[in-house]
């Protein structure tokens, strides 16, 4: 449910900047880094809501990989626990649940 939810959010999001793109089509001059030109209003604006999700999109693939590799790091940590408790017998007074780590593996 919770990924529906975006996606619709996405749909209204899309369609918003959409209608508002359209209501912009006169010519606006536009200042770069080095130069300055001539571009549709609705350039601009597409080009700016595609920048904003390319860049939130790699920001968040960024995080995704990091939060990937500490999970890793955790579960390697987690069985390497486990396989001291095993050795010094103390396992078995403590529960453990494995349907996380195996989960993830």
């Amino acid at each position: 449910m919770k990924g529906q939810s975006y996606v619709i959010l996405a749909i209204i999001f899309v369609i918003i900047v959409a209608l508002f793109a359209v209501m912009n089509v006169e010519a606006v001059e536009v200042n770069y880094l080095f130069w300055s030109g001539e571009s549709p209003l609705i350039l601009v604006i597409l080009f700016s809501v595609l920048m904003g999700g390319i860049i939130t999109a790699t920001v968040g693939a960024i995080k995704f990989y990091q939060f990937q590799k500490q999970l890793k790091q955790l579960n390697t940590e987690n069985r390497e626990m486990k396989k001291i408790l095993e050795e010094n017998n103390l396992l078995e007074n403590i529960e453990i649940d494995d349907q996380d780590d195996n989960r993830n593996k």
